[in-house]
């Protein structure tokens, strides 16, 4: 009966289901919070036991985890919509870069992974983030294979790009340096790293 008490008096019918209120709940807080919550926290707003939680996500970073990714594709469609139209893989890296890095510095699901707070800042580069950050560059209207990039050069640019954004991460810009300085500095040097893999003539 106590059991029927909690999950609002409508508890799950399968552990798919358990886990996905479990992260829809831990999603409410953190927006709620702007940052981290633990495993008390989602229970309690669940009305279950902490154990009930820990039994599906063994701690809070696991939890955090899956928040972060359940709000992966959200943040995918909002960026595919902000570089929609730019053709120029220099341009469209920049703008992807620096709309990221703004979508981190406010947006709670996403920051509570890549925050410099967090032990995931380490893997930023891990095997997880570089297929996060493919997801990303294949939204750009950009003809990669035109620009002489082969899926391998692909990924050494997107694990590029991941390391200079961890930087921005651990180290945030210069609040005195508005989103067009930043956008600029950016597009200077993220802009000779595309360039460095242009197709070379012909003889």
């Amino acid at each position: 009966m106590a059991r029927r008490r909690g999950w609002g008096g409508n508890p799950p019918h399968s552990d798919e289901e358990a886990g996905r209120r479990i992260i829809a709940a831990a999603v409410e807080l953190v927006a709620e919070t702007g940052g981290a919550v633990s495993l008390a926290e989602v229970a309690g707003s669940l009305g279950v036991i902490r154990q009930t939680v820990y039994r599906y996500f063994p701690t809070a970073e696991a939890l955090m985890r899956a928040v972060a990714i359940a709000s992966v594709d959200e943040f995918l469609d909002r960026l595919t919509d902000h570089v929609r139209g730019i053709h120029d893989p220099a341009e469209a890296l920049t703008t992807g870069a620096v709309y990221t890095l703004d979508a981190v510095a406010h947006s709670p699901h996403l920051g509570v992974v890549l925050s410099p707070s967090s032990a995931h800042n380490r893997e930023m580069a891990s095997e997880e983030a570089r297929a996060f950050g493919m997801r990303m560059i294949e939204r750009f209207d950009v003809d990669w294979k035109q620009h002489g990039y082969d899926e391998a050069s692909l990924r050494e640019l997107v694990e590029f790009s991941l390391r200079i954004m961890l930087s921005f991460i651990v180290a945030p810009n210069d609040p005195a340096r508005s989103p067009d300085e930043l956008h600029r500095f950016l597009l200077r040097w993220l802009g000779d790293a595309v360039a460095a893999q242009r197709p070379r003539p012909t003889q």
